[in-house]
């Protein structure tokens, strides 16, 4: 079955097309910094099967997170906690990915200030944020870049920039969040400029594999659509960007019809017209369907997301349907009491402190 060959993204090569896509936890300590909580979740994913584990986004300014309780890469301070998790990760045999990103006009925390391109709320009802001055862009393309040095230093193999979801990133390319008259809005170049300069200052601090995850639709009137990417993603695809990352919606109220794989069809443009790697995610629950995308070129790997929260051996499962086999953990197994039997005996030490993070 294609969903469980290895596939190999610039110098890494994953056991399988299946992926944890990132999705915020808000069990965070109040600095951002990692809890008991993501070393037994990520833990458990990893060991469940999947080739790729992505942390949910991390947060490149105090002020970026979506909501409270969000991880944080902001400050040395974090890596630690980050570095714990990686090696968790990869001792139960997944890869591990760091996406990081900004809230942008969505920040979820009242006392902080929010910013964005321009100064428009999302909704009626939702707080105007401050339109960000060109000393602050240039002051987030470096809060990307040293976010970018903290990841390599906590051991992640995978690096995602968030440009989707209505963030930070999102609102400078779509023509609904960025009304700016100078050189961050406008035209499809300008609105780029942002995301331009922070992939340029990232790779000078990480040369493993580089995703971007895009809204490739913005679902309103006058906003982005799946062919302004293919603007956006030839871009992208000249800068290094090893594979796009394709989601959708967020900067604006929309009512979507989603069905088990809506957002595919991006990724096949993408795929098709650029000649890029994909990523498909968005209601990918089964494995007949997630093989039928990577089988016939649809995308190149599969993101899972609420599936794989409702079972930490989706992996396992998606192998069931497809009546196919994968390693199981030998603990899980009838052997596995005599298989742990005959094993060196590992010292124990504590995973945390008192205070339940890093």
């Amino acid at each position: 079955m294609k969903l469980f060959e290895p596939i190999t993204i610039r110098n890494l090569t994953l056991k399988n097309r299946i992926a944890m896509s990132p999705m915020c936890m808000h069990s965070a300590a109040e600095d951002g910094c990692i809890s008991d909580f993501h070393l037994v979740h990520y833990g458990a994913r990893a060991l469940g099967g999947a080739g790729l584990i992505f942390l949910e986004t991390l947060a490149v300014q105090a002020n970026g997170l979506i909501n409270a309780g969000d991880l944080g890469i902001w400050d040395d301070t974090h890596v630690p906690g980050l570095s714990r998790v990686v090696e968790i990760i990869h001792k139960m045999g997944a890869m591990a990915g760091a996406q990081i990103g900004h809230g942008g006009r969505l920040l979820g925390v009242e006392t902080l200030p929010a910013v964005a391109p321009s100064a428009l709320p999302y909704a009626n009802g939702y707080r105007t944020p401050l339109a960000l001055s060109e000393a602050a862009i240039f002051e987030m393309v470096d809060s990307f870049q040293v976010a970018a040095k903290r990841a390599r230093m906590s051991g992640f193999d995978v690096l995602e920039i968030h440009t989707a979801h209505g963030y930070l990133l999102n609102e400078f390319l779509s023509p609904l969040a960025n009304r700016r008259e100078d050189q961050w809005g406008g035209n499809h170049e300008n609105r780029y400029r942002i995301v331009r300069h922070i992939i340029d200052a990232v790779k000078t601090e990480w040369d493993g594999p580089l995703f971007v995850r895009i809204s490739s639709t913005d679902y309103a009137e006058g906003g982005n659509t799946p062919e302004d990417f293919l603007t956006y993603g030839r871009w992208m695809k000249e800068q290094g960007v090893d594979l796009i990352d394709c989601s959708s919606k967020g900067i604006a109220p929309a009512k979507v019809h989603s069905f088990p794989g809506y957002q595919v069809p991006a990724a096949t443009l993408l795929k098709e017209k650029l000649g890029v790697m994909t990523g498909a995610v968005g209601l990918i629950e089964t494995g007949d369907l997630a093989e039928d995308i990577v089988h016939n070129g649809r995308a190149d790997i599969v993101l899972i997301g609420r599936a794989m929260l409702r079972d930490p051996f989706w992996a396992r499962t998606a192998a069931d349907q497809l009546r196919t086999q994968i390693p199981v953990p030998p603990q899980y197994t009838r052997y596995g009491a005599w298989w742990l039997d005959n094993q060196p005996k590992p010292v124990s030490a504590p995973i945390s402190n008192s205070a339940g993070k890093y």
